[in-house]
């Protein structure tokens, strides 16, 4: 039963992080549109426009004092990238101008939520 409740803490712990990220993005500008979105190839946990860019955001959280987005390496951004790809061509936006964001998230004991946005952190164009 611990392993059962630890998971549920951790896909809670997850999920909370990735609707106060999306309410963060709001307050930021940004017009979320969608979230866990999954495909065979990868998943993408928000996906917003800023303006006329469609914008893909990878949220990482941790209960450290340790970067979140350290853990966004390059296994993970090659799945969102290709879920991004299948997301475009199911909703026919091949001509639009579209970026890869890490949106940080640090939780530390007692303290509300931290968050640091990386625009433009990864994509094909970074290799």
């Amino acid at each position: 039963m611990f392993v059962l409740d630890w998971w549920r803490r951790v896909l809670f712990f997850g999920r909370r992080s990735e609707i106060d990220g999306a309410a963060y993005l709001r307050s930021l500008g940004y017009r979320v549109i969608g979230s866990g979105y999954r495909t065979r190839a990868g998943e993408i946990d928000l996906i917003a426009w800023e303006g006329d860019t469609l914008v893909f955001v990878e949220v990482k959280a941790l209960h450290s004092a340790e970067p979140p987005e350290g853990a966004v390496g390059h296994r993970k951004q090659q799945r969102v990238m290709r879920a991004a790809k299948a997301y475009m061509a199911q909703y026919r936006l091949h001509d639009a101008a579209y970026r890869f964001d890490v949106l940080a998230v640090t939780v530390l004991e007692g303290t509300k939520p931290q968050f640091r946005l990386l625009r433009d952190a990864f994509g094909p164009h970074r290799y």
